[in-house]
């Protein structure tokens, strides 16, 4: 198994295990999606920074501390039955493939200039 793939599934059962009924933490079972929304725009206020001070090391942290937030909110939807992690996954990798014709399509494109009219396009499809 890919490093990667090792330590997403690790932190996928650290949330499990930080909500599990027996034991857990107090404070993460009693989150809920509203009241995780703060904490979103929070880090993205942090990654913004860490961005534009060009600290990388700080970006990883800030990186991941969002990669927390969508993982605490897929355990959050396994529990109640709405969605899962692999879910998330699965919508977002249809929808890259889906608003990237001219990679993995016959879409032909020439500039970022019909990249931009064509993702255009096809958001506006999707909206419908």
């Amino acid at each position: 198994m890919k490093k990667y793939l090792k330590e997403f599934e690790k932190l996928v059962d650290i949330m499990a295990k930080l909500r599990a009924k027996n034991g857990g933490c107090l404070w993460d079972k009693e989150q809920t999606h509203e009241s995780l929304v703060k904490y979103l725009f929070e880090e993205s206020r942090e990654l913004k920074k860490a961005v534009h001070k060009k600290d990388a090391k700080n970006l990883e942290e800030e990186l991941g501390d969002i990669l927390l937030q969508v993982v605490f909110h897929a355990q959050i939807g396994k529990e109640n039955k709405q969605f899962d992690i692999a879910g998330i996954i699965k919508t977002l990798n249809k929808k890259l493939i889906r608003r990237h014709p001219h990679v993995f399509g016959d879409y032909k494109v020439k500039t970022t200039k019909d990249i931009e009219i064509m993702w255009k396009k096809i958001k506006a499809k999707e909206i419908k």
